[in-house]
């Protein structure tokens, strides 16, 4: 399989000739006396025209291009960014002090431009992923504090505000009503200045960056979700970082282009708990039986993955201790499922879900299932999954993507008034267990809290862990200083060059 595989690779690699040649915005050369340009191939096109709002927050993150006020260091602690320090003065008020900086269109990042941003990003319909089920406030006060109110108590509050979904931009990017555009109007290190749809886009090097200047002059950016042609870019010479590598195409790579890291993405097969067969909690409990998950980490992964222990893996590093057995399950109605015919949806941008849905769709048809199995590329899939279009879905999932803070996944995700509930669950246990988890203030209490709370939604059956996750990523033998971090949330920074 692995020769056959490798053969595939090399078949396609003329195939893409020329996919990615590179130039600056006003057609430059790629290798300018002024810093190299990098040659980037995502795997993500935007699906949402690049909000910060939405899945794509993290497009801009990686790519260098918005900040918050706070970001997340090594060990996933709230670290200095567009706010130099913080303070909490009592426990619904922060003030946070912001450095000197300064936006990519020239205006300068205020007290006032600051509020106003983090507005924005509260009134926002849907709620950004870090804001579900936190009311909160942001006034300027004098010329270099934010205050940032909280209706309750929030303990994680900088953490929060470390999320790619509350990055900061100028006055400018609100110019049209109800969208939030980031070219030219971010703090990064990067600015965007061109994107042509979900093909391209290009950023120039932003000389201005408080952090310093960046030692490339600027990124060429190609969305290609075919993870092949990602892996053979990057082996021919034609990209220098390919995020997401296949782990069927680790082989074709030399083994110092192939970057692994331990992140906090967990693959789970989601039930439609809301309607279809699956609004029974019987026959959640017979699919979830029915799955087999000790063969996706070594087969279908190839070892670069752990087998599923829940919704928190390996990453999170407390979860294993703390973690408590479901709670409530349903007893499976085996003879239900005899028959019954289920809609099972995945994307192929990370090249293994498809896999991974084959699996599960063998495993579920010897269970007595019927499944139809629907295979998009995920900004053309997202829209149904989170509208209940099918009843089971495969998703790849970085836990802490969001805000560092374990709680925010879980009432995004599972909760009745979740913004990326796929699973369309809606359990008053569920809720009310994520609510205690949000209200404890002490870090160790909190993530026992959290713990309870995996327990009552994976006694649900509305989720089955399959799988944790180690991204692959393709870095260029010339390269250096590429940002690889388990939430991944960073790529490139001042430092990346080549």
């Amino acid at each position: 399989m692995r020769r056959l595989r490798l053969l595939s690779a090399l078949l396609l690699a003329p195939v893409l000739s020329g996919c990615f040649a590179s130039g600056g915005a006003d057609g430059t050369p790629d290798d300018t006396g002024d810093g190299s340009r990098l040659r980037i191939a995502l795997a993500f096109p935007p699906a949402e025209n690049l909000s910060p709002y939405g899945a794509d927050a993290t497009i801009l993150s990686r790519l260098g291009v918005t900040e918050g006020l706070t970001a997340l260091d090594a060990n996933g602690a709230a670290a200095p960014a567009l706010a130099s320090s913080w303070r909490r003065e009592n426990d619904r008020t922060w003030r946070f002090t912001l450095r000197e900086a300064t936006f990519q269109d020239g205006t300068e990042v205020t007290p006032a431009a600051v509020a106003a941003s983090l507005t924005h990003a509260i009134e926002a319909r849907p709620a950004p992923a870090a804001l579900v089920g936190v009311t909160l406030t942001a006034q300027a006060e004098g010329s270099t504090e934010v205050r940032v109110t909280t209706k309750d108590p929030d303990p994680v509050l900088p953490l929060r505000l470390s999320s790619p979904s509350l990055a900061v931009l100028s006055a400018a990017a609100y110019a049209d009503e109800g969208r939030a555009d980031p070219v030219g109007h971010a703090t990064g290190p990067f600015e965007l200045t061109k994107v042509m749809g979900t093909t391209a886009a290009t950023l120039d090097r932003f000389a201005d960056y408080w952090g310093g200047r960046a030692q490339a002059s600027g990124i060429d950016v190609k969305f290609v979700a075919d993870g092949t042609a990602r892996a053979n870019a990057l082996r021919t010479g034609q990209v220098d970082l390919a995020e997401a590598i296949p782990v069927a195409q680790a082989a074709t790579l030399d083994q110092g282009m192939r970057r692994t890291t331990a992140t906090t993405r967990t693959t789970s097969l989601l039930l439609n708990a809301r309607s279809g067969p699956f609004k029974k909690a019987g026959l959640r409990a017979a699919a979830r039986q029915a799955v087999d998950t000790s063969v996706f980490a070594k087969d279908v992964y190839e070892s670069y993955a752990d087998a599923g222990t829940g919704i928190y893996g390996p990453a999170v590093t407390w979860a294993e201790g703390k973690r408590t057995a479901p709670t409530g399950r349903a007893r499976a109605t085996d003879a239900d499922a005899d028959g019954t015919r289920i809609s099972l949806a995945t994307y192929d941008n990370r090249p293994e879900l498809p896999e991974v849905a084959q699996v599960l769709k063998q495993q579920l048809e010897k269970a007595g299932f019927r499944v139809d199995l629907e295979v998009r590329e995920y900004s053309r899939l997202e829209t149904d999954a989170l509208d209940g279009k099918f009843d089971a879905f495969v998703l790849a999932r970085n836990t802490l993507v969001d805000t560092g803070d374990p709680v925010s996944v879980l009432a995004s995700d599972y909760t009745c008034d979740g913004g990326y509930n796929i699973a369309q669950l809606c359990d008053k246990d569920v809720d009310k267990a994520v609510a205690n988890a949000e209200r404890v203030t002490d870090t160790d209490e909190r993530q026992g809290a959290v713990m309870t709370a995996e327990a009552e939604i994976l006694g649900t059956d509305a989720v089955v862990p399959l799988v944790h996750q180690r991204i692959i990523t393709g870095v260029g033998s010339g390269v250096r200083g590429a940002l690889l971090d388990p939430y991944e949330r960073t790529l490139v920074g001042t430092g990346t060059r080549r």
